[in-house]
């Protein structure tokens, strides 16, 4: 493949970094414009030194403007939209909304101004949420707007996509919108995405959930995004699937990869959200003292649902197959191991 030229939103996140070394090891040459609100922090991460050099554009995909004046006449050969707030509580949401709808829609006018595609990420939450663990969507299936409403971070996705959506159609922008589960696997260097599997291993979990989680690999979401931006004609959205189970399943797995077993006591939903609520409601009485060992009442929520969707284009267009879910987890623990300060062996 020729050189090209990419903008990466979300550059210093799990995302971010997995596009740019992927980037990087195509030896192309690629033009590589990594968007960062700080340079500083940029440079504190040791990953980003073996990138080789990049094109840092300091700004905020909340401000066009600015955004726009730092990259001037650069000539853009696509752009990769992973910025996102991610931010589960009904707390204090404007920003969320802000940076998830605002944000892309900014992403969408400076595609159009660019003249390339643009490929957002999204998430399967905006579609695939369900009470049932053998209930799914693909890209046909409608959007969960009532559902997922009570949940700002994915209800603003809903929002992102549908005014994206509308806003390409009217500029002429090419946007392909892909969406998938949790990103898992090796080189999550803000601990995050795997912060359950490390509170597991730490013995940090004090109860499981009766609920569904699905995880992806981000080795193949990466190829997949990738196989997007090359697509002669891609379609308008992509499902990159992976392992969809419960709960209980998915820490017998981490088990199996770390050794370390999960907690055995487990409680239904109800319970834990209502303790949550009470003790957020203390925390509210004294503010700037957070007393609450529970997880936000959104997140217990959103714990008792299952989670799957399904592509019917994501094999023949992005030759996307992910790979068992052991490799992804054992690879994970592994990597958590070697890097997290309080996991090193």
């Amino acid at each position: 493949m020729a050189a090209g030229s990419f903008l990466v939103t979300g550059a210093t996140g799990f995302l971010g970094r997995h596009m740019l070394e992927l980037l990087r090891d195509q030896d192309v040459g690629h033009q590589l414009y990594p968007l960062v609100r700080n340079p500083e922090s940029w440079s504190d991460e040791a990953w980003t030194s073996e990138l080789g050099e990049v094109n840092l554009v300091k700004g905020s995909v909340t401000d066009f403007d600015a955004l726009d004046a730092a990259l001037g006449d650069t000539h853009l050969t696509g752009m990769f939209h992973f910025a996102a707030l991610v931010r589960h509580s009904r707390k204090d949401s404007e920003e969320v909304y802000e940076t998830n709808v605002e944000g892309t829609l900014n992403m969408v006018r400076l595609a159009a101004k660019k003249g390339c595609r643009l490929i957002f990420v999204s998430t399967s939450g905006t579609v695939g949420v369900f009470d049932k663990l053998d209930e799914w969507a693909d890209e046909e299936s409608p959007y969960l707007e009532k559902k997922v409403k009570k949940w700002p971070y994915y209800h603003s996705k809903v929002v992102a996509e549908q005014k994206a959506r509308a806003l390409a159609a009217e500029l002429g922008v090419e946007l392909v919108i892909i969406r998938p589960p949790i990103l898992l696997g090796p080189g999550d260097h803000r601990f995050r995405s795997s912060g359950h599997i490390i509170r597991v291993m730490r013995g940090k979990l004090p109860f499981l959930l009766r609920g569904g989680i699905h995880f992806v690999d981000i080795r193949d979401a990466t190829q997949a995004i990738w196989a997007a931006m090359n697509h002669a004609a891609p379609k308008p959205v992509y499902h990159v699937h992976g392992t969809a189970c419960s709960i209980d399943t998915f820490f017998d797995m981490v088990k199996d990869a770390s050794g370390v077993a999960p907690p055995g006591w487990h409680l239904p939903v109800s319970v834990p959200w209502v303790l949550a609520q009470i003790t957020g409601g203390i925390d509210r009485l004294k503010p700037g003292k957070d007393l609450s060992i529970l997880p936000n009442p959104v997140v217990i929520e959103m714990a008792g649902k299952y989670w799957d969707v399904r592509s019917r284009y994501a094999k023949e267009d992005l030759n996307f197959v992910p790979r068992e879910a052991s490799e992804t987890l054992n690879d994970t623990v592994a990597w958590l191991r070697a890097h997290h300060p309080k996991l090193s062996e």
